[in-house]
């Protein structure tokens, strides 16, 4: 939430909960004054009602009996009391009703009075209670009355429905001025929260353009308050970024370049070898299983110059070859030279290459590439399929079964090695693009590999701007996938541990 959200939502908040705190203690206590100025009136009433009943009923003789005497009494008190508005109960020790000027409204009135009776027992001669009933309120106060040694209840009953009519009157009187107030002043909260938020608001917007790039922006705040100071900092902070940032790049470029020539040599030192004999033994082994073929099977003329063909062209793709892997080492991360070449090219020369290899290892080979034109280096790509290709084989027994399947998907072209062979453990799929790491060192010597088909593989994706992703299950099988842009101008990725190697740490 933005400040000046925080600010308007709290003022208003603030506003709303001051006023509706002080409008409620006001309207309390000015209702609170009215029912104690009815207390007061019913306390002297009832005070009253006792004072006249007791000096009637005590100026009776007790020869007259009891009941006589309640009923002059009564009769008396009525007579000075008339014109009241009130009603006055008379009850005796048991809580019957002896006396009562009813009216009809009144009777549902009668049960109240017995409540009223047992609060004063034990407790006070003196009590009061406010009750409601037929939609009206009344106050009803009694007395203890012991009058020639008789034990009687003196209850006034006032109707005190005004006080309760004002009280909700003024309440919606209040709610209603609230209401506008309410809605005037988040008004004006509003807009003054706007006001104050504005020189934070451009502040921020400074910042922004900072982090964004546009280091040459500043703030215009020249306010004398705490943000046009602020603002100042801020400005001096973003001239000393800027300068210790260039200082920084500058380092760092220097660096880069030391770590790239001595990376550079250290690579072509030590991977060269390797890598270049790996490379030898894929169009080795083709020579080799068609010169096989010609020297110990019968051939007819055809199959023998298609033999002596596929020899020649290995042959020169092993020269060219050679020359690219010197290339590849030198050149590191800059862009190769992408020549338009079409899937099926591909189809043909893998299906040709590794026909032999399929006969000789007893497995069951299948090559289907949709048709589509891609960018690359046409050798390199084939070195990507034979080594992929070759390593599934690796993994199968005979029997076995590998699909090299090639499809358009949008903007990307995806190459899918699929075979059912033993498979890779989960911890060494991360690994396996490595230089010189084997899974199981001991059968990987025993058929010829050095531990570099994987890193060349990642690098040759990585120089035409793809991603290689690998997964595998022990004892069902290994799916590559390689996806390759087809625009024709693709910046490569950076070198090092890069997108390939995380996609093989999620696989």
């Amino acid at each position: 939430m933005k400040f000046s959200d925080k600010l308007f939502f709290s003022m208003t908040a603030l506003m709303t909960a001051f006023f509706a705190i002080f409008g409620t203690w006001i309207l309390a206590s000015f209702f609170q004054n009215l029912v104690n100025r009815e207390l007061e009136q019913g306390n002297v009433e009832s005070q009253m009602f006792q004072y006249l009943f007791e000096m009637a009923f005590g100026a009776i003789p007790k020869e007259y009996g009891e009941e006589y005497a309640l009923t002059k009494a009564t009769e008396s008190v009525m007579g000075n009391l008339e014109g009241e508005n009130n009603s006055y109960y008379i009850f005796n020790a048991d809580g019957a009703l002896l006396y009562g000027s009813f009216q009809p409204q009144e009777e549902a009135m009668q049960g109240k009075f017995q409540a009223l009776m047992e609060l004063l027992d034990g407790q006070s001669n003196y009590g009061y209670r406010i009750v409601e009933g037929g939609g009206k309120h009344y106050l009803i106060s009694a007395c203890l009355s012991s009058a020639n040694d008789v034990v009687l209840y003196l209850a006034v009953q006032r109707d005190i429905t005004s006080i309760f009519e004002d009280r909700d009157l003024l309440l919606g009187q209040y709610r209603f001025a609230l209401m506008l107030l309410l809605l005037a002043g988040t008004v004006v909260i509003y807009f003054l929260s706007r006001y104050i938020t504005r020189p934070v608001r451009e502040l921020s917007f400074t910042a922004r353009h900072i982090a964004y790039g546009n280091l040459s922006v500043r703030s215009s705040n020249q306010s004398q308050d705490e943000i046009g100071e602020l603002a100042r900092n801020f400005n001096r902070m973003a001239d000393a970024l800027v300068e210790r940032v260039r200082e920084k790049e500058d380092e760092a470029r220097q660096k880069e370049l030391e770590a790239r020539q001595k990376e550079l040599e250290a690579r072509q030192q030590e991977d060269f070898t390797a890598a270049f004999a790996h490379e030898l033994k894929t169009p080795l082994t083709s020579i080799i299983g068609y010169a096989d073929m010609l020297s110990t099977m019968q051939l007819s003329e055809a199959e023998r110059s298609e033999a002596a063909y596929y020899i020649f062209r290995q042959g020169k793709r092993l020269e060219s070859l050679s020359h690219k892997l010197l290339e590849l080492v030198g050149m590191d991360r800059q862009d190769l030279e992408r020549k338009p070449l079409n899937t099926k090219e591909l189809e043909e020369n893998i299906r040709n290459t590794m026909r032999p290899i399929f006969y000789a290892k007893k497995v069951h080979g299948k090559a289907a590439l949709e048709k589509c034109r891609l960018y690359g280096d046409k050798d390199l790509l084939l070195s990507l399929l034979y080594n992929l290709i070759d390593n599934g084989v690796k993994a199968l027994k005979p029997g076995g079964f590998l699909l090299l399947k090639g499809t358009k998907l949008g903007k990307e072209y995806e190459f899918k090695v699929v075979d059912n062979g033993r498979g890779i453990p989960p911890e060494e799929i991360s690994r396996v693009t490595e230089a010189f790491y084997m899974v199981d060192k001991s059968r990987s010597r025993k058929e010829g590999g050095a531990g570099i088909g994987m890193a060349l593989c990642q690098k040759i994706v990585r120089l035409h701007g793809g991603s290689l992703q690998i997964d595998s299950k022990p004892g069902e099988g290994t799916v590559v996938r390689v996806l390759l842009p087809l625009e024709e101008t693709v910046l490569p990725p950076e070198d090092g541990r890069g997108k390939g190697a995380k996609d093989h740490e999620t696989a």
